[in-house]
């Protein structure tokens, strides 16, 4: 009767891993439990999650936040829609793994000096623009140029500022030299604007062409509305098993959702996490719900009245009640903030900081103590930043109503709102995807000269910590130096962090996966084009 039991087990967990509803880790543990040896279970794994992909077919797929406004320039990408196009026609020296790891794209090796102060990687020989010329070292130290020196504009500029020079040693091995050490350099490459962009004859970048040395080759793109991609059967890495891709941009969570159960779509980012329970009875749809390091911030102008005033900011933080926006804004899918960019999946994460509390009798008496008793500010959102966006702006408005506090939520247009809103206006609510080192999250959005800096907080010691812990190689004082870094976000910075959301998203029962899916975004760190398959 056990023997007879067990198989049935097991049966259940290929079924799932096949159908992509059970990650390995899972699959192993629940395999062992059936009574299978773990050698035995790793070929179980192998044989049912990963059954030959098939080739073929024309993967739909219905994205959020697509904006007329969006462009090929890397060094200015900001949206969803961006980045995911970003994953799927071009490539990057390195990528995330489907288990958090760190691969290889177009570098297929790295190495650095004991002080990492020098980088070195080896690019793949085989890598090609869908223009047809080789990828070189020259190529990558154009893409990377240009987001370096003084006229940039570039994002990633912060990134970077550490780097002095970047030599192509040769035609496949490029050297990275910076001023100071940076154990986190190859995890950077991972960055969606540092793209690798064929070089110009004058040594520059062209981004305007579109060109890239990815899986799929863009075809048509119009910004905001969809996007058409074929394979590139020269690509250097391994997938990409569709034939074509089809992109919707659709900004309406209802409308998204309704075109994954209507089978319109095969894969759907941003679900509502509202409307997971429905959607997890169809044997149609599989509900794709992982804790992410992606975080909702909520970023005040640290030198815009009144949030120039710490204890306003402080009163803002103890006026939301974080536990009851998780209940009912996410239903249970995130992770309470504590209003420092950090997230427990993250590593070097601090431990035993005390949370803040919903205290409004305390946000009451600092708001007297700054003169504000009768506090009214604006507060705008739109609905493409995070499932749920506007109700909970509304829900902390009442919340905040407590310690008389006024919020007015404005609704503003899902077009443009990353170049209309964000850094413009001086409260506002954000989604920021997950990044893999609190390094590179610092260094984009909270040092002092980065481009966005959103919440525009100039803290000294908070620069001087992130310059020390960039360069610190022994693990334990680096966790140190972030420590001190979350405390100072938390009690002197601007931006509020309501929680770190799941990723929330979902795919049709004849979509193959590995059953383990990159925490850096949405859709398997956005890589589904060229990870997944469809099934017989």
């Amino acid at each position: 009767m056990k023997n007879s039991v067990n198989q049935q087990m097991l049966d259940r967990l290929a079924d799932a891993a096949r159908e992509g509803r059970i990650s390995r880790r899972s699959f192993m543990h629940y395999s062992m439990a059936a009574g299978v040896t773990a050698s035995a279970a790793t070929g179980l794994w192998t044989t049912k999650a990963h059954a030959q992909p098939k080739r073929g077919g024309t993967f739909r797929i219905a994205q959020h936040d697509g904006n007329s406004g969006d462009t090929h320039d890397p060094g200015i990408y900001e949206s969803n829609a961006e980045i995911l196009l970003a994953h799927t026609f071009r490539a990057f020296l390195t990528q995330i793994n489907t288990d958090g790891t760190l691969g290889a794209d177009v570098a297929t090796e790295w190495s650095a000096t004991p002080d990492a102060s020098e980088w070195t990687f080896k690019l793949n020989p085989n890598a090609k623009f869908h223009s047809g010329g080789k990828v070189t070292a020259e190529d990558v130290v154009a893409s990377m140029n240009f987001h370096r020196g003084e006229e940039s504009t570039s994002a990633a500029k912060s990134l970077l500022g550490s780097v002095t020079e970047i030599v192509a040693e040769d035609e496949g091995t490029v050297v990275f030299k910076l001023n100071a050490g940076n154990a986190d350099l190859p995890w950077l490459m991972t960055d969606y604007h540092l793209v690798i962009l064929p070089r110009n004859d004058d040594g520059t970048a062209n981004w305007q062409s579109g060109d890239g040395c990815g899986p799929y080759v863009l075809n048509s793109w119009e910004p905001g509305v969809n996007a058409s991609l074929t394979r590139f059967e020269d690509w250097h890495g391994e997938g990409a098993y569709f034939d074509a891709i089809e992109v919707t941009f659709i900004n309406d969570p209802n409308a998204r959702q309704t075109a994954l159960v209507t089978g319109d779509a095969d894969a759907t980012s941003l679900l509502e996490n509202k409307t997971m329970g429905l959607l997890e009875r169809s044997p149609d749809v599989t509900v794709i719900n992982l804790p992410s390091a992606q975080a909702i911030t909520m970023p005040m102008f640290c030198d815009t009245a009144p949030f120039d005033n710490v204890d306003v900011r402080k009163a803002l933080k103890l006026s939301m009640n974080r536990d009851e926006l998780v209940e009912k804004i996410a239903f249970g899918a995130a992770t309470v903030g504590n209003d420092f960019h950090h997230s427990p999946a993250m590593p070097y994460y601090p431990e035993g900081i005390e949370q803040t509390p919903y205290d409004p009798d305390q946000a009451k008496s600092l708001l007297k103590k700054a003169g504000m008793e009768d506090l009214s500010v604006s507060f705008s959102v739109a609905d493409s930043i995070t499932a749920g966006a506007v109700d909970l702006a509304i829900l902390y408005s009442e919340q905040a109503k407590a310690a008389g506090v006024d919020i007015k939520v404005q609704r503003e247009p899902s077009d443009g709102y990353y170049s209309d809103v964000w850094l413009k206006k001086p409260w506002c609510m954000v989604v920021w995807g997950a990044r893999p080192t609190p390094d590179v999250m610092y260094s984009l959005a909270y040092k002092d000269d980065a481009a966005w800096n959103e919440s525009r907080w100039q803290n000294e010691r908070f620069n001087e910590l992130l310059l020390q812990a960039k360069a610190e190689l022994n693990d334990e004082l680096r966790a140190e130096m972030y420590r001190e870094m979350a405390i100072l976000a938390k009690d002197d910075g601007g931006t509020i962090i309501p929680f770190f959301p799941n990723f929330v998203y979902g795919i049709r029962s004849n979509v193959g996966t590995t059953g383990e899916y990159a925490p850096s975004w949405h859709m398997d760190g956005y890589r589904a084009a060229s990870r997944w398959w469809f099934k017989d």
